[in-house]
């Protein structure tokens, strides 16, 4: 390889790196193909503010289940599936 092709790949490294991993402003999801989505999760939400809901079971990605609640206003927030006010939101919606 040429030296001088050698910034522009790692140029191009970057910006696929970049546009691989995408971070919500709430810090408390981070997307990418080989890991956990929820980095940190919350135990209790109002389930008037839950627009939908997703449910990831463990995978070859992720050995944790993940429950991803998208709100009314855009705003995505991890859910812990132990909880005892999500399992019932999750039964709630299963339930229908």
């Amino acid at each position: 390889m040429a030296p001088a092709t050698r910034p522009l790949l790692s140029a191009a490294l970057l910006l696929l790196l970049l546009l691989a991993t995408s971070h919500q402003a709430t810090g408390a999801i981070v997307v990418t193909e080989l890991r956990c989505q929820c980095l940190k999760t919350i135990p209790r939400i109002d389930f008037k503010s839950i627009q939908s809901l997703k449910v990831t079971p463990p995978g070859p990605q992720c050995t944790q289940t993940e429950v991803i609640a998208t709100l009314k206003d855009g705003k995505e927030v991890c859910l812990d599936p132990e909880a005892p006010l999500v399992r019932k939101i999750i039964q709630k919606i299963l339930n229908k």
